[in-house]
């Protein structure tokens, strides 16, 4: 089975303080639901267009184990915190 890699990419930030509460809840619920955090931060270098956004990756050992990990209790609440804190875009992609 491939592994599952969650890519963040947040376009603005329009409630610093509920980016930080979500963060606290959030990075811990995706942990214990089996993701490993690889990169978080913003980007080093941009190339072809690139955007100067935070971005997060996280692995998890499958595509199903990343969608429960989103559709978890722990996660849902986080992203209750959130509310309309951020813009983000967030995808699971198959690893090959």
């Amino acid at each position: 089975m491939a592994k599952a890699y969650w890519v963040a990419t947040y376009r603005s930030v329009r409630d610093p303080d509920a980016l930080a509460a979500y963060a606290a809840l959030g990075g811990p619920a995706l942990t214990a639901a089996g993701g490993r955090i690889l990169a978080r931060g913003m980007p080093a270098q941009l190339y072809e267009g690139g955007l100067q956004q935070r971005t997060v990756v996280i692995e998890f050992d499958s595509v199903d184990q990343a969608r429960a990990a989103h559709d978890s209790p722990a996660y849902q609440a986080a992203l209750a915190a959130l509310g309309g804190g951020a813009d983000r875009d967030i995808r699971i992609i198959e690893g090959v």
